[in-house]
């Protein structure tokens, strides 16, 4: 199948390309939410000199490392990626590079098998590319969106691939829930092995349920870049081509704004959530994993509920009321100090998760223009903009509690990222508002 002959609304195409969800929302749970971070400040947390590492022989607090080197992966990613994509859509290879960053990401999930503290430098470094898998690999299929799907349907495919990516995630955190949990059934006495089998499964889980969309999803044509050029021209000009292209679509503009600054907020505190259950409140592994299993069962009614909303109210007065309640929870959590609070807060979490995820990506779907194909490069600016943004966030979260030593500050601080993102978002439905009125008049 060719892209050209690709029919919109296909349920079975929509169900294929949810599956990229199922496959690599695993990484998203296990590598960045739950067992990696459990047992990452567990093995470099010691007697002598507490939560700091000596990382190439340089002291730094444990989760400030952890934190510096997502930020240096989503930074590097940030810049390649508008570039990657623009190659992309020259050579007509949308598909490819899904698939390379696919097996990247997934192949250094299995390296941390091998991570304990001895392979601290090694481990982070595999830390760092599987996050680069993960961001590249979602960047190309979310490109595939406005492809799949009509515009009046958009809400509700995103909505159904981040529900599959909650239920897949869900499903492989189980299994490794048993390994972590119940040692002892499979004869396992290394204490370290439950959990870095889990990353292991991670790999594979990514690898192999990612074959269901590469088989559906067709290779996408070369862009008709003028000839004459080298390939680096050519990069350049679909580069190009596609930021003037952008600077005509006002919407597109005012969105992405207000996204970069709430999504600093969002992606920074699913990354660190985690790590603040074990330091702040002492939650177990087994109790961590539980309040993040309850959040990616809650996120999916969020993400299906917030579809729903988004067609009485419109999609910026809903991602509007969204973003007032992670003001709330930033703030709430500088004041937890119980296991209750922090899952009831969890649960607050969740169901704001889902939504606002969904809601972005299809919010940004559609406001492209429905005669291009070559969706890979106009896709890349909207990822851009979220891994712009979790550099920011983690950054201003890592050095905040490296020079505070106190993680609750960096929580109240995303607070901030929150009420400008609001406050931008206010500004868009005003516009909308009134594009709509004169539209009329």
């Amino acid at each position: 199948m060719h892209i050209q002959d690709l029919e919109k609304d296909n349920p079975k195409t929509i169900r294929s390309w949810a599956m990229f969800d199922w496959a690599n929302s695993a990484y998203n749970l296990v590598i960045t939410s739950t067992i990696f971070p459990a047992y990452y400040t567990a093995i470099t947390f010691s007697e002598d000199f507490g939560d700091v590492v000596h990382f190439f022989g340089y002291p730094i607090v444990n989760t400030a490392l952890s934190n510096f080197a997502l930020s240096i992966a989503y930074l590097i990613m940030a810049f390649a990626l508008p570039f990657i994509s623009a190659y992309a859509d020259i050579r007509g290879r949308k598909k490819y590079f899904m698939k390379v960053f696919t097996y990247i990401g997934a192949l250094a999930c299995m390296g941390l098998f091998f991570f304990k503290l001895d392979t601290l430098e090694i481990s982070i470094f595999l830390y760092a590319l599987a996050a680069a898998g993960y961001i590249g690999g979602l960047a190309f299929n979310n490109s595939y969106l406005p492809l799949i799907a009509t515009v009046d349907r958009q809400d509700k495919v995103s909505a159904q691939g981040f529900a599959y990516g909650y239920v897949g995630c869900v499903t492989l955190q189980l299994i490794c829930f048993v390994f972590v949990l119940k040692p002892e059934w499979f004869g396992i006495t290394d204490a370290s092995f439950p959990a870095r089998l889990s990353f292991f499964l991670v790999g594979a889980w990514w690898l192999g349920f990612s074959q269901i969309p590469f088989r559906r999803l067709p290779e996408s044509r070369p862009s008709p870049i003028a000839t004459g050029l080298s390939i680096m021209g050519k990069v350049k000009a679909e580069f190009v081509g596609v930021v003037k292209r952008i600077q005509t679509i006002p919407q597109i503009k005012r969105f992405l704004v207000p996204y970069f600054f709430y999504s600093m907020g969002v992606q920074t505190v699913m990354i660190v959530a985690t790590a603040f259950g074990t330091k702040e409140i002492g939650l177990e592994m087994s109790e961590l994993i539980a309040a993040i299993l309850l959040i990616q069962l809650i996120a999916i009614a969020g993400a299906y509920v917030m579809s729903k909303l988004a067609k009485p109210l419109g999609n910026t007065m809903v991602l509007i009321l969204v973003v007032s309640v992670w003001i709330f929870i930033c703030v709430a959590a500088f004041y937890i100090t119980t296991k209750i609070e922090f899952y009831l807060l969890a649960l607050l979490v969740g169901a704001m998760m889902g939504g606002i995820q969904s809601l972005s990506r299809s919010t940004y779907s559609k406001l492209l223009p429905t005669d291009i194909e070559d969706t890979t490069a106009f896709f890349s600016f909207y990822d851009v903009t979220e891994k712009l943004a979790i550099v920011v966030g983690l950054f201003s979260f890592a050095l905040i509690e490296q020079i505070s030593h106190n993680i609750r500050y960096s929580a109240l601080f995303m607070s901030v990222f929150f009420i400008i993102g609001i406050i931008l978002l206010i500004s868009l439905y005003r516009f909308e508002r009134s594009v709509k009125k004169n539209h009329h008049a």
